[in-house]
């Protein structure tokens, strides 16, 4: 608890969030569809604005997913979605994580902070792409620290 207090730690609210979004990540690419960069932003009374970004490259969809957390912040929420002041975010897309040897392994990469807070990033190696019940992930690790999107 001490160190959620000072800032560095994830919230249970976080962590819920970040899971979720994840197991979602995890069900587009069980069924063998592509993985778009997708954000959930909440708001403090727990309201959850989804948003899904695929009509450009990986790294724009990327880069256009954190600038939406940073316009939410400024316009504090998003009326349309009934999204509040935003508190926490997380957003999760496709990539590749090396491993020991050097080789790139299939991954849902994960970034994930609330304000006034630390922001990290997590990775879950991914294995079975389409295969249904025979999609497999590990567990996330993480990757670092992140900048925090709401400040």
């Amino acid at each position: 608890m001490g160190a959620e207090r000072d800032g560095q730690g994830v919230s249970p609210e976080l962590d819920d969030l970040s899971s979720t979004l994840m197991g979602q990540a995890f069900d587009v690419l069980a069924e063998g569809a592509a993985l778009d960069v997708i954000l959930a932003v909440e708001d403090a009374m727990g309201h959850v604005a989804s948003y899904t970004f695929a009509d450009d490259s990986p790294e724009e969809c990327l880069g256009g997913a954190r600038e939406k957390v940073r316009f939410l912040a400024r316009a504090h929420g998003d009326a349309a979605e009934k999204l509040g002041d935003p508190v926490r975010y997380a957003l999760a897309y496709e990539g590749a994580v090396a491993d020991e040897r050097g080789a790139y392994q299939d991954a849902v990469l994960l970034e994930f902070g609330e304000r006034g807070r630390t922001s990290f990033s997590a990775f879950s190696l991914v294995d079975g792409r389409g295969k249904g019940d025979g999609f497999a992930w590990t567990d996330p690790a993480p990757a670092g620290e992140v900048e925090n999107l709401l400040g």
